[in-house]
């Protein structure tokens, strides 16, 4: 402690662990025993002696008064930490029996670093109305200006650390993390925050385990278990440096590697864990430091503490031991071995002697100078114009902390190019350094600076990284990956599986018709209805338009058709030739060339149907060949009937043949043909053919087709050329064994037979054939029919005609020729 005009308080962990004592009521208990020195807790308190000493050497910050400090450990532990408080407000020793000798004339506190203790000191504190300004405690719990009124602090609200810690997540992908906390405020509060802030995000936990604030070993050993099994690579942790302290120590012998640490502000630049031991373990920590400040006379301050200047002072025998490993008093019962007391501190005590870039110690030198100037202000009040009742200012001697704390929610300095102030709820401006563990070039762990978090910035331009400059966990300049599920390339989605986190999920393809084109897409979308999906399902090309086009399949019809009609005219040019003989005349030559014609028509009409189909084609398709088959099988029921008439009409008493005449045969032909020539203008008139894109039938092409309007109208029509095609049958069948070398009736019979079969099987291979497909049978079904037509009434004739012309007598055709 030291004397002054106006008293503050520090309160600092100086002991990073305790050891309880046995509560079985059977006697009184000892008081906690603190053990593990901390030498970066004992520079924080020697920053808030260096800062009291300046600032009592500064003629014009306070002027004519000084200030006087007392000290006590907390422990780092709530329990301690409430001891230290009782002691900070009612006497000079921790362990004096009678604590309570009186009133304290304490202004303000500066403490605590962990905010559960920070909780209880601000409880204790607040019945007295003295404000406390905490260096380390970032608990968002702590802004409730009901719960803590007289609580400040000069370290960032957790809120803007979760925030940071949530956006640093989601920048490196890190969608699958477990959360580690510690059994207090601080850790709860925390990852509340955290959790609330991954929502909405694609980030989720695997897993939140707690470490005991009374640390317990085989606890410790079952989180380790826990992320020795999990997939999640990086583990994000609310502790303190006291419970991290033997956790960490147990960690290292179980050998767990590849862990990617994201530390919280209370532990990222603990210099206890800067040994090059830890690196293999947390090399590659990344986390979110408090902002750091230059202290000029810091390093030269701390080189004056040594067991020769304060012989006395127990905590100074304690860093000796700490650092060197000795004890420099025999009469402290140490068990180490003596030594002078005069080693020189080196740069490689880090822990105590990490002056290049001071936080918490810059912190604490903060608050010490927000105390400072609050009670400068408050001193310079004028008489009567002053902020308390009727605008009365504080007295000098007499001041009380309330006065104290309004005066520090208003002050503003400057303090190494800093702004110093509080916001209505006692928080500082948000501000963090992104720091790294990088390997030294001693083989020890070195806080680099590799960006900033600045909470004042717009939303999503608060983080600034260098991502070059960071070097991750196993020594890796690659980001490391931590997922549940690899990312879902394009071409397929995300499928979640039951029961578990939506990050963890199942890649499924898209299906045909369907696209995704980013990484990890929930939903796979239709291609437009002109597109299909690619095969690799990333993006919609055109379809495939499909059509009975001159390619293979077309031009083997249209050669076929060419070939037929050909023919056709061929066998006309014979019959021509040879009108004058008897095969010709016997025949009625006048049916046989208006079914040549017909025929010629047929086999030319199936060229119709290749091609692209137009508004034009698709009505002439299947009216033309429906007609000009109608004329056809006509002509043949004509013949038919003549050859049947002509026959019956030998007997005595017949006088058939007079109806059947010329003129009568042409009657029947135009009738016959008539009737499909009437249902086939009702059809266009009614709901004629037009062209068609059918993408039903296979959905990545477009089959351009026609289609048939009126279904009724094209069974009609097609039911009319079976029901010519039946008569025509029975009437020759009925009519094959009339007399004659030649008798056509069972040539004719032949021929329908051959039709009706092509047709019959045409209905089923039409119905089930898509598109250019059904084109293709019905054309394939109209040239069959065709040449059957053709061979079957015209070969025999052009055989006798060509090869065999002797027969070709109307003696041998009526098998009256003489043997």
């Amino acid at each position: 402690m030291a004397e002054g005009d106006y008293i503050i308080g520090g309160i600092f962990p100086l002991h990073y662990n305790q050891e309880m004592p046995d509560l079985n009521c059977t006697y009184r208990p000892p008081p906690v025993k603190c053990n593990g020195f901390d030498p970066r807790a004992f520079r924080w308190a020697q920053t808030m002696r260096l800062a009291v000493e300046e600032i009592n050497q500064n003629m014009e910050l306070l002027p004519n008064y000084t200030l006087g400090y007392k000290i006590f450990d907390s422990c780092a532990y709530p329990l301690t930490g409430q001891r230290a408080a009782l002691a900070v407000l009612n006497g000079l020793s921790e362990d004096h029996s009678a604590m309570c000798r009186g009133a304290s004339s304490l202004l303000a506190v500066i403490g605590e670093s962990g905010s559960a203790q920070s909780i209880v000191v601000s409880r204790i504190l607040q019945p007295f109305r003295i404000p406390m300004i905490s260096y380390f405690s970032s608990c968002a719990c702590l802004t409730d200006r009901i719960k803590y009124p007289t609580f400040f602090r000069v370290i960032p609200n957790d809120d803007y650390q979760v925030k940071a810690i949530a956006q640093l997540l989601v920048r490196f992908n890190w969608t699958w993390v477990g959360l580690v906390r510690g059994d207090h405020e601080y850790g709860r509060f925390a990852v509340q925050g955290l959790l609330r802030e991954l929502q909405g995000t694609k980030v989720c936990v695997a897993y939140q385990e707690m470490i005991p604030l009374l640390y317990n070993r085989q606890r410790a050993l079952e989180i380790m278990q826990v992320m020795r099994s999990s997939t999640a690579k990086v583990v994000v942790v609310f502790s303190a440096e006291g419970e991290m302290t033997p956790f960490l120590r147990d960690y290292m012998t179980q050998n767990i590697t590849g862990i990617q640490w994201v530390a919280s502000e209370a532990w990222v630049t603990a210099s206890v864990f800067a040994g090059s031991e830890y690196y293999p373990y947390l090399g590659g920590t990344i986390g979110f430091g408090i902002r750091k400040g230059p202290i000029s006379r810091l390093s030269d301050y701390l080189l004056t503490v040594n067991p020769q200047m304060y012989p006395n002072n127990p905590l100074v025998q304690e860093l000796w031991e700490s650092l060197y490993g000795c004890s420099p008093s025999s009469s402290s019962g140490s068990q180490l071995p003596p030594c002078s007391g005069q080693e020189y501190l080196l740069d490689q005590h880090s822990a105590y002697m990490n002056t290049s870039s001071p936080r918490v110690a810059y912190n604490v030198y903060k608050a010490v100078y927000a105390i400072a100037h609050s009670l400068h202000n408050l001193l310079l009040c004028q008489p009567d114009q002053g902020p308390f009742l009727n605008n009365s200012c504080a007295q000098s001697n007499n001041i009380q902390p309330w006065q104290l704390q309004h005066y520090l929610q208003e002050v503003t300095f400057n303090i190494a190019g800093e702004v110093v102030n509080f916001d209505l709820k006692g928080d500082s401006i948000p501000y963090y350094d992104i720091i790294n563990w990088q390997r030294g070039t001693g083989g020890n762990i070195e806080f680099v600076n590799v960006g900033l978090f600045d909470g004042t910035k717009p939303v999503g331009e608060e983080l600034v990284i260098q991502e070059e400059r960071i070097m991750w966990a196993g020594h890796q300049s690659e980001v490391p990956v931590s997922v549940c599920s690899a990312s879902c390339l394009p071409g397929s989605r995300k499928a979640v599986r039951r029961g578990e986190p939506v990050c963890c999920f199942d890649c499924v393809p898209c299906d045909s018709g369907k696209i995704s084109n980013q990484t990890n897409s929930i939903e796979c979308t239709f291609c437009p209805e002109d597109f299909w999906s690619n095969k690799d399902r990333t993006a919609c090309i055109p379809k495939k338009i499909e059509l009975l086009a001159y390619d293979s399949l077309g031009i083997a019809l249209t050669v076929i058709s060419i070939v037929g009609a050909c023919l056709t005219i061929v066998v006309i040019t014979v019959f021509f030739h040879h009108r004058n003989t008897a095969i010709v005349r016997v025949n009625n030559s006048e049916l046989s060339f208006f079914i040549l014609f017909s025929l010629t028509l047929c086999f030319l009409c199936s060229l119709v149907f290749i091609g692209e189909p137009t508004a034009w084609s698709c009505m002439l398709r299947h009216t033309a060949f429906s007609i000009t088959f109608s004329l056809c099988i006509s002509c043949i029921l004509g013949k038919t009937l003549v050859v049947l008439a002509a026959f019956t009409a030998t007997r005595p008493g017949d006088n058939i043949m007079k109806w059947l005449g010329p003129k009568q045969q042409r009657a029947i032909i135009f009738s016959c043909t008539l009737v499909q020539v009437i249902i086939c203008a009702a059809w266009l008139i009614d709901a004629p053919p037009y062209p068609s894109r059918n993408t039903q039938y296979e959905r990545s092409k477009i089959i351009l087709e026609c289609s048939v309007g009126s279904s009724l109208a094209f069974w009609c029509v097609l039911g009319y050329i079976g029901l010519q095609a039946c008569l025509c049958f029975i009437l020759a069948f009925l009519a094959r064994k009339l007399p004659g070398n030649f008798n056509e009736a069972k040539f004719i019979t032949f021929s329908m037979l051959i039709f009706c079969a092509v047709w019959f099987a045409f209905i089923p291979a039409y119905i089930s054939s898509p598109g250019n497909y059904a084109d293709a049978v019905e054309s394939f079904a109209i040239l069959a029919s065709s040449f059957g037509l053709l061979f079957c009434l015209f070969a025999p004739k052009c055989y006798i005609i060509l090869l065999k012309p002797e027969k070709n007598t109307k003696q041998h055709l009526l098998g009256k020729e003489k043997r």
